[in-house]
């Protein structure tokens, strides 16, 4: 398991700094709320009528007068966004680093094979986003218990499992990506969480355009639906699990036989 330490060493920093940056503006919002809860009940009638917006958003659906609707909205987009471009980043670097940095050479000089060099690798990108997801969702608590707010907590387990397997896919899809690459593909993995968040925006401006919620992760993590519903679209989950699996498989698959550059 000398990959997966080394992989969890070299990916702490980033993990711990993007994991304090995501705790501490989800911990703003919920501090923030307290003060604006008086507020919130006109801005909820504002942001009504606004039509599509509101629609795009799922603010037609939530009261952001309460806390729980306040916290899907204002912490999901939080969570979502910067949990997606941690995933992407974490998985597109993942297999393509060692050739980027000239360290494929000596990996490879150890007795072990590619399949098992895969899987620590594909194990050490999910550990970090599971450690990434446990601390904010104490984080969270936390500051709703400081706050001095009843905790809905089966609605916000409920929230952030969705927003974990939404990183899952993505960590799963640019994971393959990343054995296809022979340097850097940030962009590349930056890229694909945007479209993916887009997608979904457009996705709920027009019924034409439903059926991109079978392409992108962020329409299972629909704070709107979770938390009206109280379940989460296992049929949207069950999608993209698939293009996670479809992600591993490539990777593995493309790996095994590519040829390696020192």
């Amino acid at each position: 398991m000398k990959i997966l330490r080394h992989e969890l060493r070299q990916g702490r920093s980033a993990c711990l700094i993007w994991t304090a940056i995501i705790g501490f503006l989800m911990i703003v919002c919920i501090f923030l709320f307290p003060e604006m809860k008086g507020e919130m009940e006109e801005v909820g009638d504002i942001f009504a009528s606004m039509g599509s917006f509101t629609a795009a958003f799922g603010m037609d659906r939530l009261n952001i007068g309460t806390l729980i609707g306040f916290y899907g909205i204002e912490c999901g987009n939080v969570l979502g966004l910067g949990g997606a471009f941690f995933a992407a980043l974490t998985g597109v670097s993942m297999l393509a680093k060692e050739e980027r940095d000239g360290t494929v050479e000596f990996l490879m000089t150890h007795p072990v094979s590619r399949v098992r060099v895969v899987t620590q690798k594909l194990i050490a990108t999910a550990v970090q986003i599971l450690f990434l997801n446990l601390m904010i969702l104490g984080f969270s608590f936390l500051a709703m218990a400081l706050v001095g707010e009843p905790i809905p907590w089966k609605e916000i387990l409920l929230l952030h499992l969705a927003y974990f397997l939404l990183q899952l896919e993505l960590a799963g899809l640019c994971f393959g990506i990343s054995a296809f690459l022979r340097r850097g593909g940030a962009g590349v993995g930056l890229g694909l969480a945007v479209m993916a968040y887009f997608l979904n925006l457009i996705a709920n401006l027009t019924d034409k355009a439903g059926f991109l919620r079978y392409v992108t992760p962020f329409a299972y993590c629909e704070a709107a639906q979770i938390l009206t519903e109280g379940k989460l679209d296992f049929r949207l989950v069950i999608v993209g699990m698939a293009f996670m699996g479809i992600g591993i498989a490539a990777a593995y698959i493309r790996y095994c036989r590519k040829d390696l550059m020192a």
